[in-house]
């Protein structure tokens, strides 16, 4: 066995020199070389670049052909604040209704027969028109919308201010909103002065172009006794 091995150990060496013989005739290591260079790629050499040079020039500004002839304007250096706001509070009021009085619907056709009762005794020389209070006229936003129908055909076409007299003789101004055509500033102090409430009824009768005569029914009275000062 060891003969065996060591002759198939000699003819194999010597088929490897054959072959190593026969590859250098046919130059084949220069032509595995020259293969291995051309597939692999060559770098490139990096370009050479020109370095930018910043620099200014003075250009002229173009203008308008109108402003051509002109002198420049000039300018100055301002100092400009920012403003600073400073944040509000926001605060929601609640309105306290806890005591306002409602009246009956009882009490209120009550009052307002009797207002009615009133404007036909004042006779038809003076317009005239009843209104009953409610709760946004006397103690909420304090506005009396009157009856538009009126307003177009007696009062002003712009906004103005009217006197309310009572039935003392006193006089309140109003500004009397033409488009809203309703009373705003200065009705909450007649209503106030007065101690208007819901349910009470009012007769108001235009004694000039801007001035009403204003007589009051007060809910739950047994007698108009606000009738005091009619004429």
């Amino acid at each position: 066995m060891v003969m065996a091995k060591t002759k198939y150990e000699a003819v194999r060496q010597q088929r490897l020199e054959e072959n190593k013989k026969r590859m250098e005739e046919l130059h084949l290591p220069l032509l595995t070389q020259a293969f291995k260079d051309a597939s692999s790629p060559k770098p490139s050499p990096m370009k050479k670049t020109k370095p930018r040079i910043a620099r200014t020039e003075l250009v002229p500004v173009r203008r308008s052909l109108r402003f051509s002839n002109k002198s420049a304007p000039e300018y100055k250096e301002i100092t400009v604040y920012d403003r600073v706001q400073i944040p509000r509070r926001t605060t929601h009021r609640t309105r306290d209704f806890s005591n306002r009085v409602y009246a009956s619907s009882e009490a209120r056709d009550i009052a307002m027969k009797k207002a009615e009762e009133i404007e036909s005794s004042l006779g038809s020389d003076h317009p005239s028109f009843v209104r009953s209070m409610l709760p946004s006229h006397v103690s909420g936003g304090f506005w009396l919308g009157l009856y538009t129908d009126f307003c177009r055909r007696r009062l002003p076409r712009n906004d103005s201010v009217v006197q309310l007299v009572d039935e003392q003789g006193e006089e309140w101004p109003v500004v009397y909103l033409c488009r809203k055509t309703g009373l705003s500033g200065g009705w909450k102090k007649f209503a106030v002065d007065h101690s208007l409430v819901d349910g009470d009824a009012l007769v108001f009768q235009l004694i000039k172009p801007t001035v009403f005569k204003v007589f009051i029914t007060r809910v739950g009275d047994g007698e108009c006794d606000d009738k005091v000062g009619g004429e």
